[in-house]
């Protein structure tokens, strides 16, 4: 989904996820959703370890209890490996570079869901190496465990590279629905 600052991209995820009620209309979820939001100040000075965070992601998933159960230790050890933040899983969170920080939310979002996640702006403020990894690593979720991915972009050109389907919001208005190859940049692509 893209789009310029206000034009209703973050609302439009946040009615997906039941997150803003204050809209009409109707969506249909069929499985949990993990959810990585707009980086804060708040979450890049969390103090956790990597581990902690990335098992809080399977809270929504047994909310009766308090404690991780083992098959949700061993879900966020597999997802860490699968990150490669595994061997770094004891570092404190707040030490972590703007990147490893990325990695480690999206691991908590994937914790959160078995078949698809929501990210908002997953990339912005890194460099742009750093943001290309994050747009491999999260091809590469799409790709081998068939992951459905729904994300915001300001980094258009980028976004183009490795999506399936494109989406253009406007005023809070769709302007825009297809191929990424169909799309024109600051054009009119309807």
């Amino acid at each position: 989904i893209v789009g310029e600052n206000g034009s209703g991209k973050s609302t439009l995820l946040k009615c997906i996820l039941g997150l803003n009620n204050g809209y009409t209309g109707e969506i249909k979820k069929e499985s949990h959703i993990g959810y990585l939001p707009q980086k804060s100040e708040i979450q890049s000075h969390f103090p956790a370890t990597i581990e902690e965070v990335v098992l809080s992601g399977t809270i929504s998933n047994n909310v009766r209890s308090i404690f991780y159960k083992k098959d949700d230790k061993q879900k966020a050890k597999h997802v860490m490996e699968k990150l490669d933040i595994y061997d770094i899983r004891k570092k404190c969170f707040a030490d972590l570079s703007g990147g490893q920080q990325q990695r480690v939310l999206i691991a908590r979002a994937l914790c959160a869901c078995k078949d698809i996640i929501v990210l908002d702006e997953p990339t912005n403020g890194l460099d742009p190496s750093i943001a290309k990894q994050i747009y491999e690593l999260l091809d590469k979720l799409k790709k081998e465990d068939n992951m459905t991915i729904l994300m915001v972009s300001h980094d258009i050109e980028r976004a183009l590279n490795y999506a399936d389907t494109v989406v253009e919001i406007i005023d809070g208005e769709v302007v825009f629905e297809g191929k990424p190859q169909d799309f024109k940049i600051g054009g009119a692509s309807k």
